[in-house]
């Protein structure tokens, strides 16, 4: 199972996995047994990849897509726009997306960082999106899935999170924790992953995997960066305090 973490955009070579994933990076470098593949060309985006895994390495200069902007988790439910045999959910109260996340990640012990990721590439934190095939909500649940996983109104936004992130788990959990084929399956269904014996060969399934990887990827290095600041500040006031001179005694 490939580490979670993220695909690049104009990248110089591709690499090709034996699970039909493709993974493009600037430089790569050997590390004992995986292989280190650099996404960016100052090297603070990388995957690491069983060097096994690895079945080629092609020259490819064909760009991934930019990340999308980063959204207001708390957001506005705005008023909808009629869709013909669309139900919809009319409020205008704010929606704290953040807690119903981190809330339902919890129930199904998932990172929320990584549903608020598939959210982002699936609406884009718009609780009342519909796509061309009728996916519907943040998580872009089809009637016929929502239907199955007990989600009455896709537009719900609890509801719907809540069945997406089952939903997920379930995928996670049939491909043995293989996140990459479950957000393959999450995207082109599991038919269509098991057809191909991993990620299928659509440009949108491919995207889309990289595309949460990425994020998920950026969203973890950040907390790294943040973690290592708060553990260097005590220290450094410890050892400001160390050397400061005790207060002189009097007779």
């Amino acid at each position: 199972m490939l580490s979670l973490i993220a695909v690049q955009a104009a990248a110089t070579d591709v690499a090709t996995l034996r699970n039909g994933f493709t993974i493009r990076h600037e430089s790569r470098a050997p590390l004992g047994e995986s292989t280190r593949l650099f996404l960016t060309p100052d090297g603070s985006s990388f995957i690491d990849v069983p060097t096994a895994e690895i079945v080629q390495i092609e020259h490819d200069m064909t760009p991934a897509p930019a990340p999308p902007p980063a959204p207001d988790i708390l957001t506005t439910v705005p008023a909808p726009v009629a869709t013909p045999g669309v139900p919809v959910r009319s409020s205008s109260s704010p929606v704290d997306v953040g807690r119903v996340v981190t809330d339902i990640s919890g129930r199904y012990r998932l990172d929320p960082d990584l549903v608020n990721s598939v959210i982002r590439a699936e609406s884009g934190f718009k609780v009342h999106a519909v796509s061309p095939k009728g996916a519907q909500g943040l998580m872009q649940l089809m009637p016929g899935t929502a239907s199955k996983l007990g989600v009455p109104d896709a537009f719900d936004p609890e509801a719907n999170v809540d069945g997406g992130t089952r939903y997920l788990r379930e995928l996670l959990e049939r491909y043995n924790f293989d996140l990459i084929k479950a957000l393959a399956a999450y995207n082109a269904g599991p038919h269509r992953v098991e057809q191909y014996g991993g990620v299928p060969p659509y440009l949108e399934t491919r995207k889309y995997v990289a595309s949460i990887v990425r994020d998920f990827n950026r969203k973890k290095l950040a907390q790294q960066k943040a973690a290592k600041t708060a553990v260097s500040k005590p220290q450094t006031k410890v050892a400001a305090a160390a050397k400061k001179p005790a207060p002189a005694t009097g007779n």
